[in-house]
């Protein structure tokens, strides 16, 4: 199936066109048809001469109901443009083809009607310089009478020729179906109707209705009448869904995949077709899908702003939309480029910003919003509409542009050198530190950024070795210079003090390996347990800690310490009678 759009002034014939293409009555309301003028969306179908079936969706003519016109519009690919022959190019006609032009369809079928009223070459030439410079400029063109049958053969032909140049939407892309009718069918409850425009919806399938973020499931579909068990876009359908009041259902919401839009309120986008954002009004309506939002613009360069709305909406980077100030009957075009915008408080970002969205293009891919982001994970470029480039650093569950991971590596690299010389003493810079400083989103990102010369030991990230910091270096040769002549003779806590070997510059000396810390503060040179092994082994066995104390010729508080971290050590072990003897497997004991 394909799906068209009517669109043109008022009492131009649209309605009589469906009638005469489809044999159905698209004005569905009885003042519609008393009045003999559409109010409100109408839909019918026919099947075309090759087979292929073309819904449509006609739209009102008048000005008062520009945004239902645009709610019909505005999810659908294509478009059948009426023009009057006796009355040719209207206003109407103008403003309905400047949000076509501003929405980008690029497909359609331009028709003059009432050919049998007046010779219509002069209302084709109009519309043909019209749309000379519009995205339906290629639109074929065909004159019709509708009460006299001329020419219908023609338009059934071209439109035919339309719906087989129309792309073929993915069924497997993510479903946002934006909603134009909600009703109630009694026995089956709430109904809602709308233009699929790519993805598949089948019974049981689970949608969020957005903007209330509400899960529903899809009891039974419909289209074109017939029940479906599933259906791919592009396709006009009426869900029967499940859980979900009329009452919480409106034209302008949507039914979307679950996990696969970005529900915002906030975009940064590109204006276009020849309304710069510096002119457009500060507060103007979003036209979406069939929403229209109310929404605030801030301009940020020639044809750039944010644009603040009053009501989330599931968008992809990429979307395409229609601003318009109804005050000025003024549109312009948008294409959606982030829907995660940086904030801007500092002064000067709104400048920098508009610098850097003018270097974007109108759909900015993966790799674009990596760079922006620096890193993310997989699902949210999902979410945003985008694949992970292959450039990506491959980061598990997340992705990292490849040059901002280099920058991350050397930032790291300069934080742990900087932690090193402000903290000489407590060396390694703390995962959750490197983390806040680098702004990563997750610990283990730093992990993965280290390499060497860094490494990650005990949850802190390390330099180079380089060895004790200075002040451990000279407190150690002191105490060496102290210890030179009596090894065995361990300073007193308050002389440990005098030579600098306290708090954090003992706790560093010992970590680097620097002294040999014992019990009760016993502070000896690296080497001495070793020394005072050998020296022991040549003692009569076992022997007591009198003995040992003479040997060493040092006192108890040392001996006792010195035989402690022995036997700790498995080098020496304590017989029952308290005396201590070398453990028999000592090769590894200096002879």
């Amino acid at each position: 199936m394909q799906v068209v759009a009517t669109a043109g002034h008022v009492d131009h014939g649209k309605s009589t066109l469906v009638r005469a293409l489809t044999g159905m009555e698209p004005d569905r309301l009885a003042e519609e048809r008393r009045r003999g003028r559409t109010l409100d969306l109408g839909f019918a179908w026919t099947d075309l001469p090759s087979g292929e079936r073309l819904a449509f969706v006609d739209v009102p003519g008048h000005e008062r109901f520009v945004t239902t016109m645009l709610a019909g519009v505005g999810p659908v690919p294509a478009v059948l443009l009426a023009v009057a022959a006796d009355e040719g190019w209207m206003p109407q006609t103008e403003e309905h083809l400047a949000a076509l032009d501003a929405l980008g369809v690029r497909h359609g079928v331009l028709v003059v009607t009432r050919a049998d009223v007046a010779d219509p070459r002069l209302a084709v030439r109009q519309a043909r310089e019209r749309l000379a410079t519009t995205a339906l400029r290629n639109a074929e063109t065909v004159t019709v009478s509708a009460l006299t049958g001329a020419g219908m053969d023609e338009l059934t032909a071209a439109l035919d020729r339309l719906a087989a140049r129309l792309p073929v939407p993915d069924p497997a892309a993510p479903v946002r179906l934006w909603i134009d009718r909600a009703f109630t069918v009694p026995g089956s409850g709430t109904v809602v109707t709308g233009t699929l425009a790519a993805g598949s919806i089948a019974v049981d399938d689970e949608l969020v209705l957005t903007p209330s973020g509400a899960r529903v499931r899809i009891r039974a579909i419909e289209s074109t009448k017939r029940p479906r068990d599933a259906v791919s876009g592009i396709a006009r359908v009426a869900l029967n869904l499940r859980g979900v009041d009329r009452d919480a259902v409106a034209r302008g919401m949507a039914l979307v995949t679950p996990n696969a839009w970005s529900p915002t309120t906030c975009v940064d986008v590109r204006t276009r077709f020849g309304e710069a954002s510096g002119r457009l009004s500060r507060q103007m309506i979003l036209h979406l899908g069939s929403a229209a939002v109310p929404v605030r613009l801030r301009p940020l360069g020639p044809d750039t702003a944010r644009l603040t709305l009053n009501t989330r909406l599931p968008l992809h980077v990429g979307d395409n939309a229609l601003l318009r100030d109804p005050g000025r009957r003024a549109v312009a075009g948008i294409n959606v480029l982030d829907v995660r915008p940086p904030t801007l408080v500092r002064r000067g970002a709104g400048a920098a910003r508009a610098r850097e969205l003018a270097t974007w293009p109108d759909r900015p891919d993966g790799a674009v919003l990596l760079r922006r982001h620096g890193v993310l994970r997989r699902d949210d470029l999902k979410v945003m509409g985008c694949a992970v480039p292959p450039t990506a650093i491959d980061l598990g569950e997340w992705a990292a542009d490849p040059d901002h991971w280099a920058i991350l590596h050397t930032r790291l690299r300069q934080e742990v050198t900087q932690n090193a010389t402000d903290r000489p003493l407590a060396p390694g810079l703390p995962l959750e530190t490197a983390r806040l400083k680098l702004a990563l989103p997750a610990r283990h990102l730093v992990t993965a950024l280290v390499r060497p010369p860094l490494r990650v030991e005990g949850g802190r990230v390390h330099g180079p070795d380089t060895g004790p910091p200075p002040q451990v270096r000279e407190a150690v040769a002191r105490l060496r210079a102290e210890l030179d002549p009596s090894p065995f003779q361990a300073p007193t806590t308050e002389r440990l003090t005098a030579l600098g070997l306290t708090g954090p510059v003992l706790a560093a000396a010992a970590k680097a390996g620097a002294v040999l810390h014992l019990p009760d503060n016993v502070v000896l040179l690296p080497g001495a347990d070793k020394e005072a092994l050998r020296i022991l082994d040549k003692l009569p066995h076992p022997f007591t800690a009198s003995q040992a104390r003479q040997a060493l010729n040092t006192t108890r508080r040392v001996t006792i310490a010195l035989l402690e971290h022995l036997d700790a050590q498995g080098l020496t072990q304590r017989v029952p009678d308290g005396r201590h003897t070398p453990t028999p497997d000592d090769g590894d004991a200096p002879n």
